[in-house]
């Protein structure tokens, strides 16, 4: 695999960490190479971004021997068996501190450009860099962090060299790389584009991070961004909406049973989905109350109902009735879509399934006007088998894409991007491409 640059390499790192860190999770960027990455991965986990300055203290008449490291806050790891070997003296250890700390407390100012450290305390902390090579920052970087109170230190880079789990030691307590190689020589052989990063750079991707946080970056573009309240009659259900200013068609999501609009692998699909220009609107298909029956859960006729009158929602709000829509489904969710968009006919201008279970969406199948992609896991057998029957059963164009190596839920790395990516290509095709909507 080779990455086309930083972004790229975060975005596909950040796809293979959805789902599998949820309570209390900051990212961390190593500057300079590693922020870009970072920021990618904390976009898609929608967690903190913040910069992890570290400093190597090295031996005095070995500079390049470290000996510990320090971090902000007045943190210092030292390495006892280096510092006993080389006869450091706690003087030694003391003066080289200070020299380093100064140049410490510069960058972290310039980076941040005035806000604070974030807290580490109590948190899941995701470590990023661009790669390993030897690895002695990033060993660095996992005891700086948890001295400053992290809770659980995650290593998570794009490349590295093979067995380097091993070559790192306890530091940290998950590592993930996406990629291994046997013939690994530099980080930057896994990359089209590894110019370096500039200062400028780790400033102005930490500043955008800070204020998509805060929700300034999508008012800014002039975009909508924000939770909705949809009010069906007597039934409120909390919904989030995304639209950027110039889009010609919305992606209404329907979630699998026991998920809702905060499912962290719906929202990774929405974000690729907006930054194709596409909006989307993830909703709760049912209330708390509703929930709690869990015959409601899987009780596809109910699920469609509700679908269909949120997009009669959808269709009443100002300027948005012009808008194409189209249906994303998983699990039990694509069922209830597929039944949907078999009652609106033509309204509905296209649909995907990830990992649906089409077969729930029986005897409409034949009635579903819309184009249908169906994404399936080449590792879900049962469900690809299912999909597979669905698609005999379609009369509108059909496409069938497997995802080797995907299991149903997607959590494999990779996999995720792949059914993310190929459901964007799909209703870029029919929401955007196509005629006027109807």
């Amino acid at each position: 695999m080779t990455f086309v640059n930083r972004r790229d390499a975060g975005e596909r790192l950040g796809a293979a960490l959805v789902g599998r860190h949820r309570d209390h999770v900051i990212v961390l960027g190593l500057p300079r190479g590693g922020v870009p990455v970072a920021d990618r991965v904390a976009a898609s986990l929608e967690a903190p971004l913040d910069v992890l300055v570290v400093r190597k203290l090295g031996v005095p008449a070995q500079p390049e021997l470290a000996m510990g490291a320090i971090g902000e806050g007045g943190v210092r790891v030292a390495n006892d068996e280096v510092v006993k070997l080389a006869g450091v003296s706690d003087d030694d250890v003391a003066r080289v501190e200070a020299r380093e700390r100064v140049e410490l407390d510069r960058r972290a100012r310039t980076f941040r450009a005035g806000r604070a450290p974030l807290d580490l305390v109590g948190a899941t902390v995701i470590i990023v860099d661009d790669g390993i090579a030897t690895g002695s920052t990033a060993r660095a970087a996992c005891r700086v962090a948890r001295a400053r109170g992290a809770r659980r230190v995650v290593l998570a880079v794009p490349v590295a060299p093979e067995g380097w789990q091993v070559a790192m030691g306890g530091d940290a307590d998950e590592y993930v790389a996406l990629e291994t190689p046997r013939s690994f020589y530099a980080v930057g052989q896994a990359y089209d584009d590894f110019r370096q990063t500039s200062d400028d750079e780790v400033v102005e991707v930490l500043r955008g991070a800070h204020e998509r946080l805060r929700g300034v970056t999508p008012r800014a573009r002039g975009a909508l961004d924000d939770e909705v309240d949809i009010v069906l009659g007597d039934v409120h259900l909390g919904g989030h909406l995304t639209l950027a200013t110039n889009a010609s068609g919305v992606v209404i999501f329907a979630h699998g049973s026991g998920s809702s609009r905060h499912s962290p692998r719906n929202r990774y699909v929405a974000s690729v989905l907006n930054d194709a220009g596409l909006g989307t609107l993830l909703f709760d298909l049912l209330t708390l109350d509703e929930e709690s029956d869990r015959a409601n859960v899987f009780d596809i006729d109910l699920l469609a109902r509700r679908l269909v009158d949120v997009t009669s929602w959808l269709r009443h709000q100002p300027e948005l009735g012009r808008l194409r829509v189209g249906y994303f489904g998983a699990s039990t969710g694509a069922a209830a879509a597929l039944r949907a968009a078999a009652a609106l006919g033509r309204d509905v201008s296209a649909v995907v399934s990830r990992g649906g279970r089409a077969d729930l969406a029986a005897p409409r199948l034949g009635d579903v006007l819309a184009p249908t992609l169906l994404i399936v896991g080449g590792d879900d057998e049962q469900v690809l088998a299912l999909n597979r029957d669905a698609q005999r059963q379609m009369s509108a164009e059909t496409d069938l894409v497997v995802i080797p190596g995907a299991t149903h839920l997607f959590e494999e790395p990779g996999t995720l991007q792949a059914a993310a990516e190929a459901a964007r290509d799909w209703f870029s095709r029919y929401l955007v491409e196509s005629s006027p909507a109807p």
